[in-house]
């Protein structure tokens, strides 16, 4: 038997499944410069014992709804998708940095191209972290990710009831949960 959470605020379980279960509705819903370059007919390969062990001894601190996700672009190169999905309250600090640092480490362990994308799902409007880098003059390194942010979508009722991608229904859910809490 399953045992419930204590926390009743625990988003991550449901969209972890929602993501592999309904990733190319995701993708074409919130990323569709994105979904545009895979070739969704070679299906997708969830990694997420290999991300496990990529993330395992990461100093990051907390660590939700991560998914690692090999698909195929249509020019037929192996990419692998990093979908973080942050769904906290408030701010974290250290979550650009832990975006470019599983970037890294994805890359490092497998040498092939890695698309991080960040779906943030928090109550949180003006929070849109969308980079981290470091360095100094022309010696700088810096990862950017597109983020889709779910609040943005909560005065757009209309839009997704009238929206045939079932990820619509997915949003709706998770601001009706944020709005209920």
């Amino acid at each position: 038997m399953h045992k419930q959470k204590q926390n009743n605020d625990d988003f991550d379980s449901p969209w972890k499944d929602i993501l592999e279960i309904l990733l190319q509705d995701m993708m074409n819903f919130l990323f569709p410069d994105i979904s545009s370059i895979i070739d969704w007919s070679k299906g997708y390969e969830p990694l997420d014992k290999e991300f496990q062990k990529i993330t395992f001894d990461a100093n990051t601190g907390r660590k939700y709804a991560d998914k690692l996700i090999k698909v195929f672009k249509l020019d037929g190169s192996e990419t692998l998708i990093l979908i973080h999905i942050e769904v906290q309250a408030q701010k974290e600090q250290n979550f650009p940095e832990r975006m470019f640092i599983y970037n890294y480490r994805i890359f490092d362990r497998f040498r092939k191209t890695v698309i991080s994308l960040a779906i943030l799902a928090d109550n949180t409007k003006h929070w849109r972290p969308d980079r981290f880098g470091y360095g100094e003059k022309n010696a700088k390194m810096e990862l950017r990710f597109p983020i889709a942010k779910i609040i943005d979508f909560a005065d757009k009722w209309d839009y997704l009831e009238q929206n045939d991608n079932i990820f619509s229904l997915c949003i709706m859910a998770h601001l009706k949960a944020m709005e209920t809490k």
